[in-house]
């Protein structure tokens, strides 16, 4: 028995003093902090290893991870307090006022979590003159890209997070009774460039309003425009292009650079073809709710009528083009293969 007893003390021991410890001071009045690695992960850029954080009497907070990132300065001390936003560094304390009550809190790096295997933090408020552990900003710092930002101009809080290199949402948040609430949310979504989706919501209260515009970056690489023209109603632009001399495309752009309607939305969908009638000039495309027939007359080598006819339920609607706004012409169509053009 007292031989187990003592392998158990030297166990312990070794195990103790085989740690790397860091005392962390100076980034509270209030706190200290005791940052400790475990023996074989000192060079790693991943630490393993626990962070305490301490108050003039007892252990408030412990946290362990198996993946600690930090910084040291001179005689090896622990930075604190850093906030590069949104991707810069972070260290694994910061001491800032989250709630905007003029009461500095504490987030606590508790691995990479984040976005990217990016740092994740624990967030514990100051209530009551004691550290308390929040959950819902805990999320703010768990689910988007790395730590949250605040304003205090403001009062608000702002988040960041990303899919590849296509999609990015923006959020910003108030806090109503130390939570959190969201406020703005804008999403940019790139994935069906050259047409790029901006999707905008806003909170009033309970209600949740919802927009999504879109437009089309006609200097996109690949694109190539081969007819545009405004029409004379609403001076909405007509556009025919290529991408990368595979597919054609149409799209109907707002005068505010907005697009109303485009096609084919995805290139696999069933009946996304053009049809070009050579004789008579037109193109023609269909949707499950309509015709649309671009035409073009020319007389003398001039172009002396343009624009698109659309039937809808058997009635159609002739909508002329303004003949000085024309680029291109729609009988360049008849020498370009594109794998959803049929010609008649």
């Amino acid at each position: 028995m007292k031989r187990n007893l003592s392998l158990l003390l030297v166990l312990t021991f070794l195990n103790v003093f085989s740690q790397t410890k860091y005392e962390i001071k100076g980034f509270s009045e209030k706190y200290r902090g005791l940052l400790t690695i475990e023996k074989g992960y000192e060079k790693d850029v991943f630490k393993k290893g626990t962070i305490a954080v301490f108050d003039s009497k007892t252990k408030v907070i412990e946290i362990h991870s198996d993946e600690l990132t930090f910084e040291l300065g001179k005689n090896e001390h622990v930075k604190t307090n850093i906030l590069n936003l949104p991707y810069g560094k972070q260290s694994i304390l910061i001491y800032k006022d989250f709630n905007f009550d003029g009461i500095k809190d504490l987030a606590i790096m508790d691995g990479q979590f984040s976005c990217y295997h990016g740092p994740s933090f624990r967030i514990y408020l100051e209530i009551n003159n004691k550290l308390t552990f929040s959950p819902k900003f805990t999320q703010l710092a768990q689910e988007y890209c790395g730590m949250f930002q605040t304003n205090d101009k403001t009062k608000t809080i702002h988040t960041i997070t990303k899919s590849g290199c296509c999609w990015h949402q923006y959020s910003t948040f108030k806090v109503v009774n130390n939570i959190p609430s969201p406020t703005l949310t804008i999403e940019e979504d790139a994935g069906f460039a050259p047409f790029y989706a901006t999707t905008t919501t806003e909170w009033n209260g309970n209600k949740k309003n919802t927009k999504t515009t879109i437009t089309l970056d006609l200097e996109y690489d690949g694109l190539s425009e081969i007819l545009s023209f405004n029409l004379i109603k609403n001076q909405k632009r007509v556009v025919l292009f290529s991408m990368n001399g595979l597919a054609l495309n149409y799209a109907l752009i707002k005068p505010n650079d907005t697009v109303e309607f485009s096609f084919p939305i995805e290139m696999m969908e069933e009946g996304s073809n053009f049809k070009l009638n050579k004789t008579k000039n037109t193109l023609t495309f269909k949707n499950k709710n309509a015709t649309y027939q671009i035409y073009q007359t020319s007389k003398e080598g001039k172009v002396n009528t343009i624009g698109i006819l659309v039937t809808i339920n058997g009635r159609n609607y002739d909508l002329k083009g303004v003949l000085n706004s024309i680029e291109g012409d729609l009988e360049t169509l008849k020498d370009i293969k594109l794998n959803n053009l049929i010609s008649e």
